[in-house]
């Protein structure tokens, strides 16, 4: 099931407002192929009709309401004397309330084949009966919806995310523009599409809004984290800081984390609002622990998942729940999917650990090392009988370029590599149970690829 709110403007009474193609546009929007739109007024002096939208008839019609219910006749209603709460603008309209009554505030339509059902002369009407006003109808959408293609899904994303810096003050979403608009994977925004359309409501449009949020999140992150990091490179381009500088990136950040916790209340969700912001707290805790940890570089393992349980998988944690959330899923299967992301977030990271050591990483070789980011295959190459020691001596004294490539020899020299490689696949198996304990609308297939091409990948 699918919920909006039609909102139009009436300029007098008594006005027939058509809202046919307003509603088509709804029901094309959800993707809905067969079920029923159910309007509801949410005034008591607008009323909904069917009919035909012929002047001379609709004449006819408001004649009819003034002969049944005139204007300025004798209504108890608009005798304040016998009410209590007046309001000090109330008007007199008790003849706009007994018309009401001769209309519904209510109506039910079919859809077949993504479309409403309507005769040939057949409209959808609001009948304003008091305006000028600002008036709401609302709808649900029930039935069968079509599921989005991923480029569709992944389209729509792109479009908010233009769309939400179109808005934004220039000196803020120019950075941010060059940011997104060198690569990144998406996946975060793309496991709240998945997740949304797993419980009941499935509303494609309010999941991109929130995708989009949970990606300019994330980004917000990544511009903190580079200029905290030293970071000259991000997607193979000069980061923001390095590009900006040190101020304009920690503003560019800041204007992004409150715009995206923003967009995130408006979709007035208290638990997707709980979850963003759960995750927000714990990304900004292990920011704290990541830098305080520098000074036992390269720290140990159980350190390492604290930290990235906290800075990664929070988020893809959120954005699972969330898209579930959204879609009014039940406990068990928010909770499930809640696990799922914080297992594969994990386990990305460590993948992202392996490709640091890659050339096809995006920023050049040894850069982690040299800025001191806890690495965990740095940890078990620091652990190895045979190169631990060098590689500890090396790493407590300056990290010019001959140092930081003999650490990166040394790592590769060990299993370091493949053990880590390892140990993200064993997580990915963990998520991928927790996804077969509960019911998932068929969407479990594509939530198991994506949980293996996160860690099966070279970049």
């Amino acid at each position: 099931m699918s919920g909006t709110r039609l909102e139009f403007a009436t300029r007098h009474a008594t006005e027939f407002v058509d809202i046919t193609s307003q509603i088509r546009d709804e029901v094309r929007r959800s993707g809905l192929l067969t079920g029923r739109a159910h309007l509801q007024s949410l005034h008591t002096t607008l009323g909904l009709a069917v009919n035909e939208n012929e002047p001379l008839l609709l004449r006819d019609f408001e004649s009819l309401l003034e002969r049944l219910a005139p204007t300025g006749a004798g209504y108890k209603h608009d005798d304040f004397a016998r009410r209590f709460d007046i309001a000090l603008d109330e008007p007199v309209n008790g003849h706009a309330h007994c018309r009401q009554l001769l209309l519904s505030a209510f109506a039910t339509l079919l859809i077949e084949e993504g479309d409403l059902v309507l005769g040939r002369w057949q409209s959808v009407f609001a009948v304003e009966l008091d305006g000028p006003r600002q008036r709401e109808v609302a709808i649900q959408l029930e039935g069968e919806f079509a599921r989005p293609t991923r480029e569709g899904a992944e389209g729509l994303v792109e479009l908010e995310l233009a769309r939400q810096l179109m808005v934004d003050p220039e000196a803020v979403a120019s950075p941010m523009r060059r940011l997104l608009d060198a690569g990144g994977k998406r996946l975060r925004p793309r496991l709240v599409q998945l997740t949304s359309a797993i419980g009941p409501r499935n509303d494609p449009l309010r999941a991109a809004e929130l995708a989009a949020a949970v990606e300019l999140l994330h980004n917000a992150t990544l511009i903190h984290d580079d200029y905290v990091d030293e970071s000259t490179h991000r997607r193979g381009r000069p980061t923001v800081a390095a590009a900006e500088g040190p101020e304009r990136a920690i503003a560019v950040g800041d204007f992004y984390f409150a715009k995206a916790t923003r967009l995130v209340a408006e979709i007035g969700n208290p638990g997707v609002t709980s979850a963003v912001a759960e995750a927000l707290e714990a990304i900004c805790a292990s920011q704290i622990d990541d830098v305080a940890l520098r000074g036992t570089y390269p720290g140990d393992r159980d350190s390492y998942l604290r930290v990235i349980r906290g800075k990664t998988a929070s988020l893809f944690a959120a954005a699972c729940a969330c898209g579930a959330l959204l879609s009014e899923a039940a406990t068990d299967v928010v909770d499930a999917l809640r696990r799922y992301g914080d297992l594969l977030g994990t386990a990305f990271q460590m993948a992202d650990d392996v490709i640091d050591f890659s050339p096809s990483s995006g920023k050049p070789v040894g850069l982690d090392i040299r800025q001191r980011v806890l690495s965990l295959p740095l940890i078990y190459a620091a652990e190895d009988r045979v190169v631990g020691p060098e590689v500890r001596r090396l790493l407590a004294g300056s990290l010019g370029d001959s140092e930081v490539g003999r650490v990166t020899e040394l790592v590769t020299s060990t299993d370091a590599l493949p053990r880590v490689r390892k140990e993200a696949q064993t997580l990915i198996e963990a998520a991928v149970r927790e996804l077969e304990a509960v019911e998932l609308d068929g969407l479990q297939p594509a939530l198991v690829g994506v949980a293996r091409s996160a860690v099966d990948r070279s970049s």
